[in-house]
């Protein structure tokens, strides 16, 4: 079905929107780089050797045994004995989300990266090609046979109902929702499986007698408002199926914050390991702020303990900083103002209030603009010390020694991988 004849299953007025979704992307690329791993059931974790890695990801099979994603390994290796578990490859898996991203490119340039593992099409200018379905099985059909990799597209008028959609049949599901279905297909679910709806606001819209996606589309808006702010009004819409957000391939040049968290072997109380994270944590921010070449003027620091409770503390400086000893600074000060004893299981680091560099402009008085030029000198050659030889050589031996003894500690893969990737799409654009 070509030409005019595909065009009648394109709206006059409105969108037709795509979001793929990629199944079990990692594991998926493990397979279809060792096909002997098929069919069996298989996890990638954070440090398979030790009994408390975290699950990221696993095959169907595996999840079909109880396996989930977070579920710490012993667990997981308890559900399913047979579990085969590998280590994260994040290069592998970079190349497998570039080369994805790029037959996506061959139906539409409106194309908007969400993750590594998936991203929203506008298609509606695209009847040229086929109705949708024609172009999302055809498309379906071309990431695996070229790449080796299944995934689900779900088909809508928007965004929110796209990604609804595309959750609906995994893994390699088609499924168009209408908003004429959605009293039959969206409404009788479970208000927790909607997207953008978490455990906390699950919790309180259960508070108020709210359980499925329908009694939340006909929830009042005042009460709603009172409950979760502006974010219960968006959810009204949402779950009505209204949804104005545009497909936008600038929107992964925007930026809120840069930040990086990662999860610890086992809770700890150990005040060296703990600020070694935090140091990690600190280099790893400045260096994708210098990539981006953006600084901030807030640094937030996120702390889970080991019963999942968790705070974020943050400071607001007068000057904008990019440097990992500012923002190592910072963030010590606040793990050491609010930081209550207890065993941690997990650290973050984020520096928000963004800046472009190239459009900040210091007022530097005239007493004090040789020693602001003098930092940026001496910050510049720290840095190309560090590259050279791997450390700061500034650093109190003491403060080496230590991140050397604990660096074992220390080599969980950070949660912010997702963010990396997109930095690198930025890049490649």
């Amino acid at each position: 079905m070509r030409g005019g004849e595909s065009v009648s299953y394109y709206p006059k007025k409105g969108r037709v929107i795509f979001h793929v979704d990629m199944n079990s992307f990692y594991a998926s690329v493990e397979m279809a780089y060792n096909p002997s791993l098929k069919g069996k059931p298989l996890a990638i974790a954070g440090n398979p050797e030790e009994r408390r890695g975290i699950i990221v990801t696993s095959s169907y099979e595996a999840r079909a045994k109880g396996v989930k994603t977070t579920m710490p390994l012993f667990q997981a290796k308890k559900l399913c004995p047979e579990l085969l578990v590998l280590k994260p490859n994040f290069e592998r898996y970079r190349e497998a989300s570039k080369a994805m991203f790029k037959i996506m490119a061959d139906i539409t340039e409106k194309i908007e990266p969400v993750s590594i593992d998936e991203g929203y099409l506008d298609i509606t200018d695209c009847g040229a090609q086929g109705s949708p379905l024609e172009i999302a099985r055809k498309l379906q059909q071309r990431l695996l046979n070229e790449l080796d990799l299944p995934c689900s597209i779900g088909i809508a008028p928007n965004k929110f109902l796209a990604k609804m959609a595309s959750d609906m049949k995994k893994p390699l599901g088609i499924t168009v929702l209408r908003k004429r279905e959605l009293a039959r297909v969206l409404w009788p679910l479970d208000v927790g499986e909607m997207h953008g709806v978490g455990a906390k606001t699950k919790e309180k819209l259960n508070q108020i007698e709210i359980y499925t996606i329908g009694d939340l589309a006909k929830a009042d808006e005042v009460v709603l408002k009172r409950v979760l702010g502006i974010n219960g009004v968006r959810l009204i819409q949402r779950a009505n199926g209204e949804d104005r957000r545009p497909v936008d391939p600038d929107s992964v040049f925007d930026f809120k914050s840069v930040g990086n968290s990662e999860t610890l072997r086992q809770d700890t109380t150990d005040e060296t390991i703990l600020l070694s994270l935090i140091r990690k944590l600190s280099n790893k921010v400045s260096t994708r702020l210098k990539r981006k070449a953006y600084i901030g003027e807030t640094v937030q620091l996120m702390i889970r303990y080991y019963d999942r409770k968790t705070i974020t503390r943050s400071v607001t400086v007068h000057r904008p900083i990019e440097q990992a000893e500012d923002i190592y600074g910072l963030a010590t000060q606040l793990f050491e103002m609010h930081w209550n004893s207890d065993p941690i299981r997990l650290l973050g680091v984020t520096v928000q209030g963004l800046i472009e560099k190239k459009y900040y402009y210091e007022q530097l008085d005239l007493f004090h603009y040789q020693d602001h030029l003098k930092n940026e000198q001496l910050a510049s050659t720290i840095q190309q010390l560090t590259n050279k030889y791997g450390y700061n050589p500034f650093e109190r031996v003491a403060e080496k020694t230590a991140r050397t003894n604990k660096s074992n500690e220390l080599d969980q893969p950070t949660t912010s991988f997702q963010k990396d990737f997109l930095d690198d799409y930025r890049q490649d654009k």
